[in-house]
């Protein structure tokens, strides 16, 4: 596995962790655990989280709350989050759920292999997602250093046409009312 990032598994009942984490241990990722939402945002915000399995009704801080908190910090609102609930198909919690920005919302009993396909599936899609930021920054201060090397603006030549059927286009002067008319 290329990144340190863990999944974290919170749920309050330590046989729900339990029964998840032998789940997603077959993936072979890194697996964090928390038993409240206090304590799962402590953990998302100390860093290197790379997808959050939350269950929605904890005593305290609840999962939706989680989501809406980490969705208000920069550097935790783009982190994946799969919310688990045992009350069944709820509109309004649905609504909520997916208003917030989450992956999926997932009820118990939860099937092993689809659960192990969408945390896969998450995990790595936010870790390209991270990749490519890390190089799209890298890039910036590159063209930032380039451009307080060079004390004047250079011009920059024109791309080809795509297509190269399209001849190339030429300056040509103004043309004169008189040539305009024949």
């Amino acid at each position: 596995m290329p990144s340190d990032a863990k999944i974290l598994i919170v749920d309050d009942h330590e046989d729900t962790l339990y029964a998840l984490e032998s789940a997603l241990a077959p993936l072979g990722y890194r697996l964090a655990r928390a038993t409240s939402g206090d304590e799962a945002l402590k953990q998302v915000l100390r860093g290197q989280v790379g997808l959050l399995l939350l269950d929605v009704r904890m005593p305290g801080v609840s999962g939706l709350d989680v989501v809406r908190y980490m969705r208000r910090v920069e550097q935790t609102q783009h982190i994946p989050v799969i919310l688990l609930t045992g009350f069944g198909a709820d509109q309004e919690l649905t609504s909520a759920a997916f208003g917030l920005g989450v992956a999926d919302l997932v009820m118990k009993p939860i099937d092993p292999w689809a659960l192990r396909t969408k945390v896969r599936y998450l995990y790595d899609a936010h870790e390209r997602h991270r990749a490519l930021e890390l190089e799209v920054r890298a890039l910036r201060a590159l063209v930032k250093d380039d451009d307080t090397e060079t004390e004047e603006p250079q011009p920059r030549p024109a791309l080809p046409h795509p297509d190269a059927r399209v001849p190339p286009q030429r300056d040509c002067p103004a043309a004169t009312p008189a040539q305009e008319r024949t």
